[in-house]
C-alpha cells in the first residue's frame, strides 16, 4: 500500500523536439522527438521517484498515446493504475528553437471523458481497503468532467480520513475549496479568486490568505510566487516566506509539479510546515535548472534545501 497517491484525470503524452528556427509557412526539419509521460499528478509521481520516494499514479488513458504513456511510466519505474477511456489520450508538443533558446509549448485540451470513465476513479478511491496518507489531485479537467470533480474527491477525503492536496486552477479550484481539503498551491491570481476578489496586490496577499483559511477552504496554503519562491499560510504556523537562491535557469517546465512532490514527501516525513515548504521550493527551483521538460534532480534539490536551511 502506497502512502502517497497521485491522480491525473487529464494526462498527456508530451513530445518535445528541437528545430534551428521556427518560421511560418516553411517545412521545419525537426530533431528526433523525445516522449515523456505528462500531466500534473503523473509529474508529481515522477518527481517523487527522482527524489527517492515512492507513490502510485492513477490516471485515465486511451488509444495508442495512452499505451505509450503507460509504457514510459513502466520504464521510469513509476507504479500506476490506469482507467481506460474510449477517447485517445492527448498529446502535447514542445519545440525548442536552437537559434534563440526560446520554447514553444502547444498544450491540447484533452479528450471528452464519459461519466462512467471519470466516475470509476471516485468509486475506486471510495472503496480502497487501505487508505493512503496523502492524495495529490493535480492538473486540469478534460471535457466531460464536471467542475466539481475535485470537490467530490474532497468529500471522499473527509469520509475516508486521508489528506487531499489539490493543485489546479479556475472553477475546479474554486469549487474544490472547502471541507476535506488539506493543502492547495495557488498562485496570486488564483488566491484572489478563492478570496472572491478580481485581483490581488503584494500588500494584500497575507490578508487574503488568512481569509481563505478562516473561511475553511483548506488547512494549509502554499502560494506560489514564481522566482520569488512561496508563501506559507496556516493557522498553525502563521505566515512564512521561502525565498530561493538565484540559480541558472534553463526551463520553468515542471517546477510546480516538482514543488508539490517535495511538499508531499516532506509532509510524509512529518516535517514542520516551514521545512515542508522549504523542501518544496528547493525541488521547484531545482526543476528550473534542468533543460526542457526535465523535472528536479535530487542532488540539486538537496543542495538548495541545505542553503535554505542555512539562510532561514
Amino acid at each position: 500500500m502506497h502512502k502517497i497517491l497521485t491522480i491525473t484525470i487529464n494526462p498527456a503524452l508530451d513530445k518535445s523536439t528541437h528545430v534551428k528556427r521556427v518560421l511560418p509557412e516553411k517545412k521545419l526539419r525537426c530533431d528526433e522527438p523525445v516522449y515523456e509521460p505528462g500531466g500534473g499528478g503523473i509529474n508529481v509521481s515522477r518527481a517523487i521517484r527522482k527524489l527517492g520516494g515512492s507513490s502510485c499514479a492513477w490516471l485515465l488513458s486511451g488509444g495508442p498515446a495512452g499505451e505509450k504513456l503507460c509504457d514510459l511510466l513502466k520504464e521510469e519505474g513509476v507504479e500506476y493504475w490506469s482507467g481506460q477511456t474510449k477517447s485517445w489520450t492527448r498529446e502535447n508538443l514542445m519545440v525548442m528553437e536552437d537559434s534563440t533558446g526560446d520554447q514553444f509549448r502547444f498544450g491540447m485540451p484533452g479528450p471528452y471523458i464519459e461519466e462512467s470513465e471519470w466516475q470509476q476513479v471516485l468509486d475506486k478511491l471510495e472503496k480502497l481497503e487501505q487508505v493512503p496518507e496523502y492524495v495529490v489531485a493535480s492538473g486540469s479537467l478534460p471535457p466531460g468532467v464536471p467542475d466539481d470533480f475535485y470537490l467530490r474527491m474532497a468529500v471522499i477525503a473527509h469520509e475516508r480520513n486521508f489528506k487531499l492536496i489539490v493543485d489546479t486552477s479556475g472553477e475546479a479550484l474554486v469549487k474544490a475549496a472547502g471541507e476535506g481539503l488539506y493543502l492547495i498551491k495557488p498562485n496570486l491570481g488564483e488566491l484572489a479568486k478563492l478570496a472572491g476578489k478580481d485581483h490581488i496586490s503584494a500588500m494584500e496577499q497575507e490578508e487574503f490568505a488568512m481569509q481563505v483559511l478562516n473561511e475553511g477552504k483548506c488547512k494549509v496554503l502554499v502560494v506560489s510566487l514564481g522566482p520569488r519562491g512561496a508563501m506559507l499560510a496556516s493557522k498553525e504556523s502563521g505566515i512564512h516566506y521561502v525565498v530561493p537562491p538565484t540559480v541558472k535557469q534553463q526551463s520553468a517546465v515542471g517546477a510546480g509539479d516538482s514543488m508539490v512532490a517535495g511538499i508531499v514527501m516532506s509532509l510524509l516525513r512529518g516535517c514542520p510546515l516551514e521545512e515542508v515548504v522549504r523542501y518544496g521550493v528547493a525541488a521547484g527551483t531545482a526543476a528550473t535548472m534542468t533543460p526542457g521538460s526535465e523535472l528536479c534532480r535530487k542532488e540539486d534539490t538537496e543542495e538548495i534545501y541545505q542553503w535554505l536551511m542555512e539562510h532561514k
